[in-house]
């Protein structure tokens, strides 16, 4: 039985870069996934945005939140937090001026 999709939701300001969807849909694998595998699934063909996202490490950019159900995985295991299948994945970026 397959597993239910990951959703991944864009704020605005990333949305132009994949043509202003506001929602990525990921497949889940069978086994558990990590918010690092499900960025690189989600971002593949996308490298703007997985720049804007993460860095050349691979880490989420300090000015970058990623909520899983909710739950804020920046504060926690980051890139190493577990994602279920059928999570929905809020990515925030945030925003500044004068």
């Amino acid at each position: 039985m397959p597993s239910a999709p990951v959703r991944v939701i864009l704020p605005g300001m990333l949305r132009d870069l994949v043509g202003g969807v506001a929602e990525i849909e990921v497949e889940s694998p069978s086994e558990s996934q990590t918010v690092a595998e499900l960025l690189d699934r989600a971002f593949s063909g996308h490298r703007i945005l997985d720049g804007k996202v993460r860095d050349e490490r691979g880490q989420i950019r300090r000015h970058v939140k990623v909520f899983v159900n909710g739950e804020d995985a920046t504060r926690g295991e980051g890139i190493g937090a577990p994602v279920p299948a059928g999570a929905r994945v809020h990515i925030i970026n945030a925003v500044s001026g004068g």
